[in-house]
């Protein structure tokens, strides 16, 4: 990996959902700790796995990492940063103030805009206090897919701003004398992300055309935010060492003619390749093998493997249905919500346009939808309409003024021209956009009255804290707009009602989405929120395959087919990798008709 030849202190590992961020993380950390380099390792992804992938419990402090020596990890908990931000405001007033007006301050610090502030001020003190990272020669991130890490990147330049302009001294997260005292750190935050000399941005895609998409935007945002010492890191390429395999030579041909294709905005980027692995990349040894998996553009072989083809069959079909029957099934039900929900890059937007292409060509009315900050449904549905489908994406900009505008004429008319400006100020607040998109997300659900709405959800990390947060928007709500719209009133009740809300938990066959799945459905049982499937995406276990690479990914697939079958799901849709990209409504439609499974000869064929 070309950048850890002269790597900076801090290395930041970011992308979409699910194309491999902290791999390359934990393999860099790894790599520079065994060259003897003091490293923290550091996830602020509020669905981190990075306990997981390095085998060691990890806590919000830093944490020696077993088998490692000078390698140390911590995972930023938003919940306990909002709980130790609390009490860190609260707690000097103790004995101090009355009993009531503590309950009151400590009312006012239970909102959702501390959740934010907090983590994010774990982040800035990481990146912009000296003292508290003065241990350690490099400080690695591997961050949360592209929406949600673009929104940390740009809260130092917003609270830096926000705090400069601010004349009341109060705001949604309390008085602002204790952030006064962070501003430094802010300041100093927003300034070593844009020195080159200090920070790298190691971009990390899969070499897939949404996911290059997704850097090249991310390259460009970043780059308009000051941060211009970038990298690329290409993960998962592949070239079949066995030519009478038809599945890999059509994933050879993908993975080219995407890289063929690269975006322009990262061509210049200097890049790193890595390999696709056969096996399952968790636990420390499979970590340093990813060194080994990096390779040159001009010494691109393929590498020796010595797993065997197997000549019997591999896979039982039984216990698993199609896309097909589920559909089916939500045709029954002519309003209400589906909602597509899991890890980045499982295929939750291929899912989500499918089922909603599939209902409306059943004559249904349907509205597909998204909360991903990083939306990809017009590229799903390469822009194409059809008939009872319309679409939509909860934008962020949109709905902050309108959420504003909305504020300013409801709870604002009655006020002084002091008390507007007041509230005016208090709406510029970076927190008021998450409260507007929650807002948004509550009025979508509440469209399944009358018709299906097809959600496509953020990836988890982001969704959970939609979903934890709950409670603390409806205080946000109330205490900005003085009333409580009934989309937020009935949104729980609905996300609870079996007969109003389906949600589809989609997977891959692979360690950590299914574990981050099996988190979420947990967490939605502690909100008595029932998933209705499971849905495994591009697994190649139903297909004949003779590529060493391929099978080995094959045989690793089983253990996880069978965890999903046997502990988490009650109804498992499989769906098998498919040659072609199911884009435009043509590819959606053969998405959810592709695979027949017939159980009693466990053979599938795909159209």
């Amino acid at each position: 990996m070309r950048f850890l030849e002269h790597p900076t202190r801090h290395l930041f590992f970011t992308g979409k959902g699910g194309v491999g961020k902290t791999s390359m993380s934990c393999a860099s950390a790894v790599s520079l700790a065994d060259a003897g380099r003091r490293v923290l390792l550091v996830s602020t992804d509020p669905a981190s796995n990075l306990d997981e992938v390095l085998g060691t419990t990890l806590s919000g402090k830093p944490t020696p990492v077993r088998g490692v020596d000078h390698l140390w990890a911590m995972n930023i908990d938003p919940e306990q940063a909002a709980a130790d931000y609390r009490e860190r405001m609260v707690g000097p007033y103790r004995g101090v103030l009355p009993e009531a007006a503590i309950e009151n301050m400590e009312e006012q610090f239970s909102g959702s805009c501390t959740l934010e502030i907090a983590a994010f001020d774990e982040f800035a003190k990481l990146l912009g206090d000296e003292a508290t990272t003065s241990d350690f020669d490099h400080i690695v991130f591997d961050t949360a897919p592209t929406g949600h890490t673009l929104r940390l990147l740009t809260l130092p330049s917003a609270w830096s701003g926000y705090i400069e302009s601010n004349t009341s001294g109060t705001s949604c997260i309390g008085p602002l004398a204790g952030l006064q005292e962070q501003q430094r750190i802010y300041q100093a935050t927003k300034q070593r992300l844009g020195d080159a000399a200090e920070t790298t941005l190691v971009l990390v895609t899969r070499p897939e055309p949404s996911a290059l998409q997704e850097a090249q935007r991310t390259s460009e945002e970043l780059r308009s935010l000051g941060v211009n010492n970038q990298h690329l890191v290409i993960n998962g390429t592949f070239k079949a060492t066995d030519p009478s395999d038809p599945i890999a030579i059509a994933m050879q041909l993908r993975c080219a003619e995407a890289i063929d294709n690269l975006p322009k905005g990262l061509v210049s980027l200097e890049q790193t390749s890595v390999r696709l692995a056969s096996g399952g990349l968790i636990g420390i040894n499979a970590l340093r093998q990813i060194r080994g998996l990096g390779i040159d553009a001009e010494n691109d072989t393929a590498p020796s493997d010595e797993v065997k083809v197997s000549s019997g069959p591999m896979f039982s079909m039984d216990g698993f249905t199609s896309l097909r029957s589920l559909v089916d099934q939500f045709a029954e039900q002519r309003h209400g919500v589906i909602m597509t929900m899991g890890k980045g890059g499982v295929g939750k937007t291929s899912v989500a346009a499918a089922v909603a292409v599939a209902l409306a060509e059943r004559g249904l009315k349907v509205h597909l939808s998204t909360t991903d900050p990083a939306a990809h449904l017009q590229s799903a549905l390469a822009d194409e309409g059809l008939d009872g489908l319309s679409i939509s994406r909860i934008d962020p900009a949109e709905v902050t003024n309108r959420y504003r505008r909305e504020v300013m004429q409801t709870a604002g008319a009655d006020l002084d021209e002091q008390g507007k400006a007041l509230l005016d100020e208090d709406l510029r607040s970076p927190c008021t956009e998450e409260i507007a998109v929650f807002r948004a997300f509550a009025e979508s659900i509440a469209e399944g009255k009358d018709g299906i709405v097809v959600l496509d959800t953020a990836p988890t990390g982001h969704t959970v804290l939609l979903l934890d947060s709950a409670l603390a928007y409806h205080r946000e709500v109330t205490r900005q707009s003085s009333q409580m719209p009934e989309s937020v009133e009935e949104l729980l009740p609905r996300l609870r009602d079996p007969d109003f809300t389906r949600i589809l938990v989609v997977t891959l066959p692979e360690s950590t989405p299914v574990h981050e799945a099996a988190s979420l459905q947990r967490d939605l049982r502690r909100a008595d929120i029932e998933p209705y499937a499971w849905v495994i995406n591009q697994s190649l276990s139903p297909l004949p395959l003779r590529d060493p690479t391929l099978v080995g990914r094959q045989r690793n697939e089983q253990s996880y087919l069978n965890e999903v079958r046997s502990l988490h799901s009650k109804r498992t849709v499989l769906v098998p990798w498919h040659p072609v990209q199911p884009t435009g409504i043509a590819g959606l439609r053969r998405f959810v008709a592709q695979v027949k499974l017939k159980q009693e000869d466990t053979t599938v064929s795909i159209s």
